[in-house]
């Protein structure tokens, strides 16, 4: 629990917006964020269908500059930065030595000569240290803290591109997924506009000055001109259930200093073969001639029950066998659905597996995740790859 008297929680410059909405605050990761405001089901349900807002400033932004920043990024992340365009973005992690993760990241270029890794919440501070630590002294390349200096607003949904498209004056068809352009948003300059999120739907991210006044005005700018579709604010609630559908990991849950690589999934991401020694490479190579000792696999509730994060998952017959990372009602599916670890032999689809439940034994089936896809006939604004 967070002694809150002795360390204060940390609040973005969207705190008295949240407030005025009346928004059910929670600390996440020791900031005061909005978990939801009309109700979990009704945010993530807008966001499948129209459109909802996220205030995503509690991530981090660290900038990599200078002659030695391709190496630094290199070194540090275990995809391959050399393949990036100027404006394109990928995903990737920070790895201990050990091949686990100290973080999951977004990686986007600014130019030949200039990056920016944009972090979890939760593991700011220790990020910023471990990046330090790993490449600060490495030559020519400079190390920037950009965390405090933009609010950063998600508006996601098959309606997002609509909504942002009248408050600028950039083509938004022109930028695919996970490339980003700077241009001119609500009549300020200079706004990154990435085509990212965390939702699993089509949507942008816009990275703007974090003063509060700025913020606030662009937040109300957004809400206007997405008020035709239907916008609504979202909390972290039904970010967590879009991201769980979506399949995509969290950290603490699906990836952690304890979660190597092969076991979360997210090899594909991960490239061995880059000439780059980056950190944890030497042990992946090792671990890549063995199959992992767990895998994580997509769950359904086949009886009645909610599998929740942590529930120990063991077979028919009571044997323990895995744990549940993450679990919730699917919103859009109408099911129970989970991701837990679990041994590969017991990882085949359809393989039946038991969820204790409050000591009860509840019957879960292996299904193929991601449970949810979107289906990309987006309207025009959107882009065409």
């Amino acid at each position: 629990m967070t002694d809150t008297a002795a360390h204060p929680l940390r609040r973005t410059a969207l705190f008295n917006t949240h407030k005025s909405l009346k928004a059910k605050m929670v600390d996440f990761g020791g900031w005061e964020m909005p978990v939801e405001y009309s109700g979990l089901v009704a945010e993530h349900n807008a966001v499948r269908t129209a459109v909802g807002v996220f205030d995503v400033s509690h991530m981090g932004c660290i900038q990599l500059r200078g002659p030695g920043s391709l190496d630094a990024v290199q070194k540090l992340l275990m995809n391959d930065a050399s393949k990036l365009q100027i404006g394109q973005a990928h995903y990737s992690a920070m790895l201990t030595p050990e091949g686990t993760f100290v973080d999951d990241v977004v990686l986007h270029k600014l130019s030949d000569n200039d990056y920016l890794i944009v972090i979890n919440a939760g593991t700011r501070e220790k990020d910023i240290q471990w990046v330090r630590k790993t490449i600060g002294g490495m030559p020519s390349v400079h190390i920037n803290d950009f965390s405090d200096m933009y609010t950063q607003i998600a508006i996601q949904g098959p309606r997002a591109a609509e909504t942002l498209q009248k408050l600028t004056d950039t083509d938004l068809s022109t930028i695919k997924n996970y490339w980003f352009t700077w241009g001119k948003v609500a009549g300020y300059y200079n706004v990154l506009i990435a085509r990212t999120g965390y939702t699993g739907e089509d949507g942008f991210e816009i990275y703007v000055p974090s003063d509060e006044a700025t913020s606030a005005d662009v937040w109300q700018k957004v809400f206007a001109a997405g008020e035709e579709f239907g916008i609504v604010p979202a909390g972290l609630g039904a970010r967590n259930t879009l991201r769980l559908e979506a399949s995509m990991a969290l950290y603490g849950h699906e990836i952690s200093d304890e979660i190597n690589v092969f076991e979360a999934g997210l090899n594909r991401y991960c490239k061995l073969d880059k000439e780059s020694d980056f950190v944890g490479k030497a042990a992946l190579l090792a671990l890549s001639a063995t199959e992992p000792a767990r895998k994580l696999v997509g769950l359904e509730m086949v009886d009645r029950g909610i599998a929740r994060d942590g529930y120990l998952v063991r077979t028919l017959e009571g044997e323990q066998i895995g744990v549940v990372t993450s679990g919730s009602p699917s919103p859009t599916l109408k099911k129970n659905v989970a991701m837990a670890f679990v041994p590969p032999a017991e990882a085949t689809l359809d393989n039946e597996v038991a969820i204790e439940i409050r000591g009860n034994l509840v019957k879960a089936k292996v299904v193929p995740t991601p449970f949810y896809k979107r289906v990309r006939n987006k309207p025009a604004a959107a882009p065409t790859a």
